[in-house]
């Protein structure tokens, strides 16, 4: 097989298979954090930033004015979101960007809330964890628990949440995608519930999980590096707050098997 080019987040997982048979794979990604170059992990895997052009002949020019010759293209660029179900005639709408609102909070739609609410929608997180605190606001919600801030402030709030994004350059196609702000996304929702934040430690254990994953991208699930995950270990004083747990004491070697999940 020749050379490949793949696009989006699911490029990294199909990428690794299709270098063992590819003369080169090239991976390109709209991630922020991602170093462009060749992998550190495999002699025929390169990471670019996004595509500018491509030529009729295969040839693709990337945003830094590098190009290659693409044999295949792979278009990994995950789910559109699609509602034929609903009808709100135009009060909730999904761009070309994939961009679904207005949402405050990514749940509610200020001009129907709370009769229409979207569990689900953030991206690149925790999946489970984060849509059962939403549907536990969102009971809290109909049940009168709780109550949502009004139109005027939900829709202000998503507004300030756009122009956030508009000011720090971050891409309408990343408006449900969490990180690196999902520690904070979870702890606003536990305290709408009256539940406690997660505890910082946590956090910090997950930030670190993350923060590997995204330096090694194309390898970091199969690749152990003990002297990295020590330090780590050591430096955060993880064993301590696991350690004064009432479950059974943990040592490095098990710590290195939560970093690993």
């Amino acid at each position: 097989m020749a050379l490949q080019l793949l696009l989006g987040s699911s490029a990294f997982d199909i990428s690794r298979e299709v270098a063992t048979v590819a003369k080169e794979v090239h991976i390109t990604t709209r991630a922020p954090n991602v170093t462009v170059g060749k992998s550190d992990n495999h002699e025929n895997i390169w990471l670019h930033k996004m595509i500018e052009f491509v030529y009729e002949d295969g040839k693709a020019v990337f945003q830094d004015g590098s190009s290659v010759h693409a044999d295949t293209i792979f278009y990994c660029t995950e789910y559109k979101y699609h509602f034929p179900f609903i009808e709100t005639n135009g009060i909730v709408t999904i761009d070309d960007d994939n961009r679904v609102g207005p949402l405050y909070k990514h749940v509610f739609p200020p001009h129907l809330a709370p009769w229409l609410s979207f569990i689900g929608m953030p991206k690149q997180d925790t999946p489970f964890l984060t849509t059962e605190l939403q549907s536990k606001w969102l009971a809290h919600v109909l049940s009168g628990k709780v109550l949502l801030p009004t139109e005027e402030e939900m829709m202000s709030d998503v507004e300030n949440y756009y122009h956030h994004m508009e000011e720090t350059g971050v891409p309408k196609s990343f408006t449900h995608v969490l990180p690196p702000n999902e520690i904070e996304y979870r702890n606003w929702l536990l305290a709408q519930v009256e539940m406690p934040p997660l505890k910082e430690w946590r956090g910090r254990m997950y930030r670190e999980c993350v923060k590997f994953a995204n330096a090694k991208p194309d390898g970091y699930r199969d690749q152990w590096d003990d002297d990295y995950w020590d330090a780590v270990i050591a430096s955060q004083n993880f064993l301590i707050h696991l350690n004064s747990r009432k479950e059974n004491s943990m040592n490095i070697t098990s710590l290195r098997t939560v970093f690993s999940c």
